[in-house]
């Protein structure tokens, strides 16, 4: 159901998740949509006392020639409105593909270092219905699962910006009609109309959609819905992982193949998708096809000496799926842990220095001999090779090692593999 915007009750229930912040961003392009967002937060933030202050981010791509005017444009209509404001220019040489999405990894990371020097914990975007729409007909489109059915998610970390969407279930009109009567005139980016992007191209399909009964408001309906079910696949999925995942110290993980052949489809990909972007690398996409035909492999017991897929090798051993990390993949290079620090190693790995030593370096163990890996850790050693070659060793400036994988044999490193 779309909230009344000009219902205080509803207003706030848009904005009551990021209530109790000190300040919010907002990020605002200058269109109709954004411009509203920012009408709504500034009305929703003074009615009462006590909540968050406000601030601006717009983003000059540097794509096109208008874009700086509207900049100064949303500028002028947020200080207008007393609410503090930050023009920010993508800088540098543009892609000539994948512009888009370029623009759009720049545009998170330029605010999110401006919201950190300027102490604000979380960013506001104007996302709204019709976008969700677009983005679960790409999605479907491109054969998502759940996961990506569900949609644009109202709270997600960004280019490692907290992002809050409080406006997926408003209409698009029903911003546009606030900020018409607000007599302010929103800019106009030709790209939205560029059929060459297929964001636009589903934009354009919509009406026809609507008028068979799929229209906006019923995909939103269908995307709550696949994330209710995505929710509760993956409360039973890390109940399953907890259970029959282990995972060493050289970031390999075994699980019994009799075991994950009883759990059902949906539950088994969540899982396996979940360690192989723990051994693999956080970095790398959980590519949903390769993971599918990869647990039909192991339903078939079709894997036997290895394959690999998504920067891990997995093989099967008397009833035991082994995972371990690639090496064929390009791993870090040697690298200084800075005193009083900590730096997350190869994606998979956190690596904290408690000391004030300035000559920690963690690298690759590589080819590490099996009967010096037991000499170090005490006891003997079974994990894949692959595993060995591509853990994580840190030494001191003589070249003592203080770490291996994640086993740590000095009180000046703390290292720990990365679960979540």
């Amino acid at each position: 159901m779309t909230p009344r915007l000009d219902d205080p009750a509803e207003r706030d229930g848009l904005f009551a998740p990021v209530a109790a912040y000190p300040a919010i961003g907002l990020a605002v392009s200058g269109g109709a949509d954004s411009l509203a967002l920012m009408l709504l937060a500034h009305d929703w933030a003074r009615a009462a006392p006590g909540r968050p202050s406000l601030h601006v981010y717009s983003v000059d791509h540097g794509l096109r020639a208008d874009a700086a005017g509207e900049v100064a444009m949303v500028l002028a209509a947020a200080r207008s409105l007393g609410i503090a404001a930050t023009g920010l220019r993508w800088e540098g040489n543009k892609p000539k593909t994948g512009v888009q999405e370029a623009a759009r990894v720049a545009r998170y990371r330029l605010m999110g270092a401006a919201m950190a020097a300027d102490g604000v914990p979380v960013l506001l975007t104007a996302h709204h219905r019709n976008d969700q729409a677009e983005t679960l007909l790409m999605r479907l489109a491109h054969g998502s699962g759940i996961e990506g059915l569900k949609g644009m998610a109202p709270v997600a970390t960004v280019e490692g910006v907290r992002v809050y969407r409080p406006l997926l279930s408003v209409a698009p009109e029903d911003l546009q009609a606030l900020v018409k009567a607000e007599g302010l005139v929103p800019a106009q980016d030709p790209s939205n109309h560029d059929e060459h992007y297929e964001r636009v191209r589903w934009r354009r399909a919509l009406p026809q959609l609507a008028a068979l009964g799929l229209d906006a408001e019923t995909l939103a309906r269908f995307a709550q819905r696949m994330g209710e079910a995505d929710m509760a696949i993956a409360r039973v999925a890390d109940e399953q992982f907890t259970a029959l995942v282990g995972l060493d110290g050289f970031g390999s993980a075994r699980l019994e193949l009799a075991a994950f052949a009883d759990l059902s489809p949906a539950v088994a990909v969540r899982l396996l998708g979940r360690v192989l972007k723990i051994v693999g690398g956080r970095q790398k996409p959980r590519a949903l096809g390769q993971v599918e035909r990869l647990q039909q492999a192991l339903y078939g017991d079709a894997v036997g000496k290895g394959v690999t897929v998504l920067g891990c090798v997995v093989r099967t051993h008397e009833g035991t799926i082994i995972v371990a990390r690639e090496p064929g993949r390009a791993l870090p290079s040697d690298v200084v842990v800075p005193p009083r620090s900590q730096l997350v190693w190869d994606e998979r790995f956190l690596i904290i220095n408690n000391s004030d030593d300035l000559g920690l370096t963690a690298g690759v163990a590589d080819y590490l001999p099996r009967h010096r890996l037991q000499e170090f850790l005490g006891f003997k050693v079974t994990a894949p090779a692959e595993a060995i070659r591509t853990a994580p060793i840190v030494r001191d400036a003589a070249g003592g090692v203080l770490s291996l994988g994640g086993w740590t044999f000095d009180d000046r490193i703390v290292v720990q593999l990365l679960i979540d």
